[in-house]
């Protein structure tokens, strides 16, 4: 009979998103793969698809019925490892998994950037810290994507018996990658920019987080200066028409375009020639990432997902989220210095190599082989951290 692996998140595009290869593999391997999320899209690689009706929220009292339910998938599938992920998935599967890892299951926790960190609000810290403490202790591996959150688990002693820093989820090199001049060229006559536009790109939900208020802020400062700047601002969200009003008050609005969902980011960055980014919270952000990958320098707020990846005068500039003034100054430096982004360029594409598919892919499966060997004796406890 044929292992079996259940994948858990609160949405299935969560799967979509990042987890296929890792799903692909366990099929590689012979194994079973069952997904149990909120959601009705069909993924592939995946044996059995459970809805369940899990919300973002800790305090939805519907995550009562979605506990009920995954612990009655969960006792009546007998599975040898759940992979788990996102906040409330992480909750939901640890709780409802305790009986079957006490018969064998081996669970493993993803945290894709602790709610509580450096700077976080004090309800953050008072909510989720006691929450992911005590869960520890049913975690058989608890992986940490940026070293902040590894510090953290590990200093104050969190109980799992594993715990990791493993480099995120994985960029696909093959599909995010430099294009030549020509072809940027080409492209960007396509997209009906021109080659002396400025193009500073930024993907991401338009929320309180997300904080693209600080780049229209910033592009104020500069308009005058930097009259080629074009700031692209990717995704849809609650505060995307607050954002269109500060660009008209600002006068601005010209030099901003507001392109909605897209799937064509792989197409969008290489024709682009820097990444902003201005969140106040990131564990470790694919989308910065993503535009490493395609050789851009990047000019972000400082958090620790960003202070992880970014690199001062390496690949780009991080600065406090509410220093406008020299967020500003790095976009007018890298307009006005060619030298200087093509050095800043070469940077990323250095730094972005361990963030890779290929190495993400690697380090995550030591640690998925290390539980389908029959193991006699149980684990002490180990900490470990891909540098």
């Amino acid at each position: 009979m044929a292992k079996k692996i259940l994948f858990c998140a609160t949405v299935d595009y969560h799967f979509k998103a990042f987890h296929l290869p890792y799903m692909k593999w366990f099929k590689e391997q012979g194994w079973d793969v069952h997904v149990a999320a909120s959601g009705t899209i069909d993924l592939p690689f995946t044996d059995k698809k459970f809805d369940i009706p899990i919300e973002r929220s800790p305090f939805n009292l519907a995550n009562v019925k979605a506990y009920s339910e995954l612990k009655r998938i969960i006792d009546g599938n007998q599975y040898d490892m759940i992979h788990c992920h996102t906040p409330l998935g992480g909750v939901l599967a640890r709780l409802a998994a305790r009986q079957s890892r006490n018969k064998g299951t081996k669970v493993i926790y993803t945290a894709h950037g602790f709610h509580f960190c450096k700077g976080a609000p004090l309800m953050n810290w008072l909510v989720y810290y006691p929450i992911e403490s005590f869960l520890a202790r049913y975690t058989d591996s608890l992986i940490t994507i940026n070293s902040e959150d590894f510090y953290l688990a590990t200093k104050h002693r969190f109980k799992a018996m594993e715990i990791e820093h493993v480099h995120g989820v994985g960029i696909d090199t093959e599909r995010f990658k430099p294009i030549g001049e020509d072809k940027k060229k080409e492209e960007r006559i396509k997209l009906g920019f021109s080659q002396e536009d400025f193009l500073m790109f930024y993907a991401a939900e338009f929320n309180k987080n997300k904080n693209q208020q600080l780049l229209i802020r910033a592009l104020a400062m500069v308009k005058d200066e930097l009259p080629k700047a074009r700031l692209l601002l990717a995704g849809e969200g609650a505060l995307m028409g607050e954002c269109k009003d500060l660009a008209r008050s600002l006068q601005v609005i010209e030099q901003i375009d507001f392109l909605g969902f897209r799937k064509d980011i792989d197409l969008l960055l290489p024709a682009c020639d820097i990444a902003v980014a201005s969140s106040l919270r990131e564990g470790l952000p694919v989308n910065i990432m993503e535009a490493m990958a395609c050789g851009l320098p990047v000019v972000a707020s400082e958090n620790r997902g960003h202070s992880e990846l970014i690199k001062n005068q390496i690949n780009g500039f991080t600065i406090y989220p509410e220093d406008i003034q020299l967020f500003a100054d790095h976009l007018k430096e890298l307009y006005k210095s060619k030298e200087l982004l093509t050095k800043l360029s070469v940077g990323s594409l250095e730094v972005v190599k361990k963030y890779s598919l290929q190495q993400t892919t690697k380090e995550l499966n030591v640690i998925y082989s290390s539980y389908m060997e029959e193991q006699n004796e149980p684990k002490s406890q180990y900490h470990r951290a891909y540098l």
